[in-house]
């Protein structure tokens, strides 16, 4: 049942982050940020709580009054700063709902991970206790009926015996030193709700608790913009004792407990709570637990370029990332979902459970390699991992740039050629075959691959292919003009020329071109020798929006050959070349690729056709290398670039 259960949700989550990837792209993905994004929505609670504090008074008399003071004498501040504290709250249950339900639905609970899972729990109990008691500070009605509620819940429990409920039975009964009691409670509960964050955290390696910049302010901003249009305000005027609560705006994220109250036995209402929380507590010990082989420790050997560590030890149910976070390996990640490719990995030796991930980020091509993404996978047997080394310090050595744009020119009806330059004295150090990522206004990136060789410093090429419907082609291709500004992070990217004496064979696809011209002029400048075929295949011949250039390569160059393909040639072209599917012509051309180095770009459904196809007829796993595209709405972010 349990099992079942996980799957469905799992299916359902693993759909709905592709559609939110799409959306927002995979950074931005706030289904892959709930738990720092509860840690900021506390923050956000924390801040506008502390201000609001500051003008209540804890006194029967004046509960009520500096409360509608605040709202409405000062509402440029105290009103909005409310209305912000419960809109805040009720977005954080969602958020911490969320994110425990996503844990559940990946099965992250058992093993070592018990340990966060139970806290979280405890964690839940927490926040509500909180919010209930500040339901109960404004002292109106939906206060009087949240606390008559709430005592006559607790009043059921063994040793109170009707004593809480007594207290209310007058109106005079109710002090003001019940009001500090309860402002007491509200800020000492939440100060032991940041405690806990903060152990629920502990085992988690390199646990974020912070949303990306734009997530945070996207927040802010859409809680200012709901407090505005939709004030909250108190409800029905002061509390009166003496009279019953009929009519409420209710909460349904804090008091949805209360109403079972009135309709059911108390104490079934306790038996339902009691046992949904005995089994959330018991979730990580519940059938189905680990196999024998899972319940194993293994260890994980790490391959980089410039060296290899250790053998680290692995924990059962322990990926693979973050068995090398917790023995303090830097390496790459972003999303920790398997949605971005970020920590994309090539297994050498082992069995792995590759575990769910985006397919746009591990396509079939590349897992039939070899790969992996480590945030992903589990080891079942001890394993050895290669990492590139530019991939492991990439974030730390890519940078930031403000480029201008210096020309904008039209190859083809859906390519222009952007030309931009950086400012006097800076330049861009990056090898042949990388790209940089364009960061838009809220954050997210584009990424295109250099189209010069890195010996032609003074500026950049990008090659832009119209994307419908894509937000940065959609400018360029309407409201760029020269002399506008551009930011963008880099150089990125591994889809390099591999240094050794094998025969080179290019497949580009579209755009593809794009870095393999890159790499050709690199080759013809550094005086490679080494032959070289370049197979460009698009759909009609207005596609071939370099075909002159290449063309002039085989002329001034003995060692290069070049082979356009059409897809879908137009007979009023009179094409005579070669038609088909690219890869397939190439094939044709080889039909034994032994000793020889392929390097494939294009998008993704090419990339994952052609390379099987190269492996059966001989391709070394090893000297395939590919640099696989993705529509802009669905870059993944780092590796696969979007165009």
């Amino acid at each position: 049942m349990i099992k079942r259960l996980q799957s469905g949700l799992q299916w359902l989550f693993m759909r709905v982050e592709a559609v939110f990837n799409a959306a927002f792209g995979d950074r931005l993905n706030p289904l892959y940020h709930l738990g720092s994004i509860s840690f900021f929505l506390f923050w956000v609670i924390t801040v506008t709580g502390l201000y609001i504090y500051a003008f209540f008074e804890t006194g029967v008399p004046v509960a009520y009054t500096s409360v509608e003071s605040l709202t409405h004498g000062q509402w440029f501040a105290g009103g909005v700063l409310r209305s912000i504290h419960r809109y805040a709250s009720d977005a954080f249950v969602i958020t911490m709902l969320l994110h425990m339900v996503r844990h559940f639905a990946f099965n992250h609970l058992r093993g070592f991970r018990w340990f966060s899972w139970v806290t979280g729990v405890f964690l839940i109990w927490l926040v509500y206790a909180a919010g209930v008691t500040g339901f109960m500070l404004p002292w109106d009605h939906l206060a009087q009926y949240t606390i008559i509620a709430s005592f006559e819940w607790l009043d059921w429990l063994p040793g109170f015996g009707g004593a809480l409920m007594r207290n209310f039975i007058y109106a005079d009964s109710v002090t003001d030193r019940f009001f500090s009691l309860l402002a007491f409670m509200h800020i000492g509960i939440s100060l032991v709700l940041l405690l806990l964050q903060w152990v629920h955290v502990q085992r988690v390696p390199k646990a974020r608790t912070n949303p990306p910049r734009v997530i945070m302010t996207s927040l802010l901003v859409t809680l200012l913009l709901l407090s505005i249009a939709r004030p909250v305000l108190s409800q029905g005027g002061v509390a009166n004792l003496a009279e019953a609560v009929t009519t409420l705006h209710f909460d349904w994220f804090y008091l949805a407990v209360l109403p079972l109250i009135t309709v059911w036995p108390i104490g079934q209402v306790w038996a339902l709570l009691g046992a949904s929380t005995a089994l959330l507590l018991l979730l990580p010990w519940l059938p189905p637990r680990f196999g024998r082989q899972r319940q194993q420790a293994f260890q994980l050997e790490v391959h980089t370029t410039s060296g290899n560590a250790e053998p680290l030890a692995v924990r059962p149910g322990e990926t693979l990332l973050d068995a090398a976070l917790r023995n303090g390996l830097e390496l790459p990640y972003e999303c920790r979902n398997g949605g971005c490719g970020v920590c994309i990995c090539t297994v050498l030796h082992g069995d792995i459970d590759q575990g769910p991930y985006q397919p746009s980020a591990l396509p079939d091509a590349a897992r039939a390699r070899g790969q992996a993404l480590m945030c992903c996978a589990t080891a079942r047997s001890d394993v050895v991992i290669e990492v590139e080394t530019d991939a492991v310090v990439a974030r730390s050595t890519v940078q930031e740039y403000v480029a201008r744009v210096d020309s904008i020119e039209r190859l083809a009806p859906e390519v222009i050629r952007l030309m931009l330059s950086l400012p006097d004295g800076q330049s861009v150090s990056f090898k042949a075959g990388q790209y940089i990522n364009i960061i838009l206004e809220d954050g997210q990136r584009r990424a295109f691959s250099f189209a010069n060789p890195p010996q032609q410093r003074g500026h950049i090429e990008l090659h832009v292919r119209r994307v419908p419907g894509g937000r940065f082609t959609g400018d360029v291709f309407t409201t760029m003009k020269v002399g506008d500004s551009l930011r963008f992070e880099g150089p990125l990217g591994q889809f390099t020329l591999n240094e050794s004496r094998h025969p080179i064979l290019f497949v580009a696809g579209a755009t593809g071109f794009a870095p393999i011209k890159s790499i050709v002029e690199d080759a013809f400048a550094r005086g490679l020798t080494r032959q070289m075929w370049l197979y460009w295949g698009v759909r009609k011949h207005d596609d071939l929006y370099a075909m002159k250039l290449a063309e002039q390569w085989q002329r001034e160059h003995a060692n290069f050959r070049f082979i356009p393909v059409l897809s879908e040639a137009d007979p009023a072209d009179a094409w005579r070349g070669r038609t088909g599917l690219v890869h397939e012509a190439m094939l044709a051309d080889f039909p034994d690729l032994r000793e020889h180095e392929v390097y494939v770009c294009g998008s993704v459904k090419m990339v994952e056709a052609a390379v099987p196809a190269f492996i059966e007829q001989g391709l070394g796993e090893g000297f395939c290398f590919t640099d696989a595209f993705l529509p802009s709405a669905m870059a993944p972010g780092a590796g696969q670039p979007a165009r």
